[in-house]
């Protein structure tokens, strides 16, 4: 049954699905890493200013905080993928530096 039933997925197109991305490439991952912390810093930023709390009659309750805080992790996402403020190449350069003394 199981052969006939991938047989019959291959035959509809549809792409057998692939294995996820490993950490095959260090500074890759290393990039990663940096432009998280990079995303993580500046959402913190953003909940500093206030960014997505309202005072009004409707607002106060815990879900709208939850929901502003994935908010702000959107917001810093896209600013890391603009480009950032430069802290993800810092924090690469820092990693790489590293990773090279233990070695």
């Amino acid at each position: 049954m199981l052969v006939s039933l991938s047989r019959s997925v291959a035959d509809a197109g549809i792409p057998a699905p692939s294995a996820p991305p490993g950490p095959s490439d260090p500074s890759a991952a290393r990039r990663d890493a940096a432009e998280a912390l990079e995303a993580s810093f500046l959402a913190e930023m953003l909940r500093a200013t206030g960014l997505g709390e309202q005072e009004n009659s409707l607002s106060g309750s815990t879900g709208e905080s939850q929901f502003a805080s994935f908010h702000r992790a959107a917001i810093a996402r896209e600013m890391v993928a603009a480009g950032g403020i430069g802290l993800a190449d810092v924090i690469e350069a820092a990693i790489g530096e590293t990773s090279r003394d233990g070695a």
